[in-house]
């Protein structure tokens, strides 16, 4: 903040008056730039507003901030992670069942083709693995001793992690846990002079509340890009409402944090709003309250455990609210309950409304498996439902979810073949197995991804089931597809991550 100096009464009459005539200059032009005053101006052109309803009329922002000093504060402690993955690749010889280039080699060398055995001593061919570059994202340091907390996405499926400060010091991290569902991951570094940053309260935070972004957006280290938060809780369909801003993130943002104008974290980037894969004034972040929640349990024991009851929920409108008596349309609406379930045992109903769970409201349908998740599994617990125009409490003891299933992963029996394509994607057929697991039987898996698939955000293992509304059933009825489409339109895939299919539009850059 810039301190205001004082000058001497002995200075010259003449410096007054200079000052006097440079105010009224920059009280000119800053009236002239109000944004009040233009909307005077384009409503009645011809009158002028008059000085006093400019008096009258102070503005209720006081400046644009200077985020010199935040950045200088907490940037030391935001960190860029690299992963790499292992591959495994068969070493064929490339002559096997070329009967002909086998001839050649026997008549004019007297030999076996290279790399070959002779035909009665035939090796099985070489598997070799290495490490390969998996992809990039960005984290920061919450603890002295070494805990940096970044995305679940950032280090899936990772066999080694780096961690790099701004100081250039790098350190290989352990990976202490993650968590699909909310995306959060726990890796832990071993350092000294480690710094670390503050952690905020998320459930404080407003909307038009100045933060800044910290992270690797096409690894360029340390990027910052401010904005405001356009929604404290926005409801993506996720397990937990994000919150919304319009702070510039791009793929390597992930995992880094969004701070307050204190310097303190309030959300980790996790995701945006894109039809081509880069920033378009939409991105979300991960609640540094819920975020931490799951941090303890991972830091304890390496999983999270969520309570359930054992309940189908569904969307009460407006309508149906009011058919039952309820003065707004609030509270999650049972629709299916599970046969001995928790709360089939209970006495839930379907058609019930649970409005409250432990004495917290449920105001909005997704409340209620985020709440009911952060229970303890074998806990008693009251669920306040709405039945036959009355509130009535029902004690439920709190069943433990399954855990999260895995990502699909690629087939290690299937013989890797990378495809050179304009979408930057090497795919491969699908095990028996796998395709058991899709919702049609079919798709092709994701074995590495580059250029305008990385950047879209597609990553090993996320399985294709459609492209251009055309089933794909393996590689190379993909390949053959993709070979004949326009590299300069976009295309259309269906994909499926875990248990969730949705449409993604890759836009070639033109």
């Amino acid at each position: 903040m810039k301190k205001l100096r004082s000058f001497p009464v002995e200075k010259h009459i003449s410096i007054l008056l200079s000052s006097i005539l440079i105010s009224a200059s920059v009280f000119a032009v800053v009236s002239h730039l109000s944004p009040s005053n233009d909307a005077n101006a384009q409503s009645s052109a011809p009158s002028q507003p008059s000085s006093s309803a400019v008096n009258n009329s102070p503005s209720l922002v006081t400046g644009l901030p200077d985020f010199t000093q935040l950045v200088e504060r907490t940037s030391p402690a935001v960190v860029n992670i690299r992963t790499t993955q292992k591959v495994t690749q068969v070493q064929s010889d490339p002559f096997d069942g070329d009967e002909q280039a086998q001839e050649f080699f026997r008549r004019f060398f007297g030999m076996p083709a290279p790399q070959q055995a002779p035909r009665n001593r035939r090796q099985a061919p070489k598997q070799q693995e290495q490490e390969v570059p998996r992809g990039v994202g960005s984290g920061f340091i919450v603890s002295q001793d070494g805990y940096v907390l970044t995305n679940t996405h950032v280090v899936e499926d990772a066999s080694e992690v780096y961690v790099k400060l701004t100081d250039k010091r790098e350190f290989k991290a352990k990976v202490i846990g993650s968590d699909k569902r909310t995306d959060v991951a726990v890796l832990k570094i071993e350092g000294s002079k480690l710094p670390k940053i503050a952690i905020g309260d998320s459930d404080k935070i407003k909307a038009g509340e100045w933060v800044i972004a910290i992270g690797s957006p096409f690894n360029l280290d340390n990027t910052v890009t401010s904005g405001i938060i356009s929604s404290k809780a926005r409801d993506t369909g996720d397990y937990l409402p994000l919150i919304q801003t319009d702070v510039a993130v791009n793929p390597g943002n992930s995992g880094g944090p969004l701070i307050n104008m204190r310097g303190e974290v309030i959300g980790i980037n996790s995701q945006i709003y894109s039809r081509s894969g880069g920033y378009m004034g939409i991105s979300f972040a991960i609640p540094i309250d819920e975020a931490m929640r799951v941090v303890d349990q991972l830091k304890t024991s390496g999983v999270v455990s969520r309570g359930r009851i054992g309940i189908e929920i569904g969307e009460l409108s407006k309508d149906v609210a009011e058919s039952l008596g309820l003065g707004k349309a609030q509270g999650a609406l049972v629709a299916k309950i599970e046969a001995n379930g928790p709360a089939d045992k209970a006495g839930i109903q379907e058609g019930d409304v649970i409005i409250k769970f432990n004495g917290t409201p449920i105001e909005k349908r997704n409340d209620l498996p985020r709440i009911v998740g952060a229970t303890k599994a074998g806990s008693k617990a009251i669920a306040t439902v709405w039945r036959k125009g009355a509130a009535k409490d029902i004690v439920v003891i709190v069943g433990e979810a399954e855990p999260d299933k895995p990502a699909v992963k690629a087939d290690k029996k299937t013989k890797k073949e990378k495809s050179e394509n304009f979408l930057g994607l090497s795919v491969a057929d699908l095990s028996d197995a796998q395709k058991r697991t899709m919702p049609n039987g079919n798709g092709v898996i994701i074995e590495s991804v580059d250029g305008l698939a990385a950047n879209s955000g597609l990553r090993p293992g996320d399985v294709i089931l459609m492209m251009n509304n055309i089933d794909m059933k393996d590689a190379k009825q993909f390949d053959a597809m993709l070979a004949k489409l326009d590299n300069k339109k976009p295309v259309v895939l269906l994909v499926r991550r875990g248990e969730a299919s949705q449409f993604l539009v890759l836009r070639p850059v033109q």
